[in-house]
């Protein structure tokens, strides 16, 4: 079975990091390829740190520039979200996705995605 398998949210303070993981069942990955996303309540699901499938394309959303990086350990077939000086704007349900491009939208997605993990930033 293909999947990815999400951990490593939860509650932070504020100013605080945080990891989440994505780890591949059944294929192999690496950063390229792998988009992360974020869907507050209310909101639409928004590309937050996208590195795309053909050309390789970082994408950052501006609120995260500067705070979030993408990297990934090959032995544990694992992709990670590292997120530092967290804000509460940060809080929402965060999901990785395999298979994005050209974009970072959450339309541009074309593999799997993530079963979605929680992330709640306390001020």
């Amino acid at each position: 079975e293909v999947q990815l398998v999400q951990s490593g949210g939860g509650l932070v303070q504020a100013g605080g990091s945080l990891r989440l993981s994505c780890a591949a069942v059944g294929f192999t990955v690496d950063e390229v390829g792998i988009g992360w996303f974020r869907q507050a309540p209310g909101k639409e699901r928004e590309g937050v740190l996208c590195v795309t499938s053909i050309a390789g394309t970082t994408y950052y959303a501006d609120s995260v520039k500067g705070r979030f990086t993408i990297s990934s350990d090959n032995a544990e077939n694992t992709v990670y979200l590292q997120m530092n000086n967290v804000k509460p704007e940060d809080t929402a349900v965060y999901y990785c996705a395999y298979g994005v491009g050209p974009g970072c939208s959450a339309n541009e997605v074309h593999g799997y995605w993530g079963q979605g993990i929680q992330v709640t930033v306390s001020s």
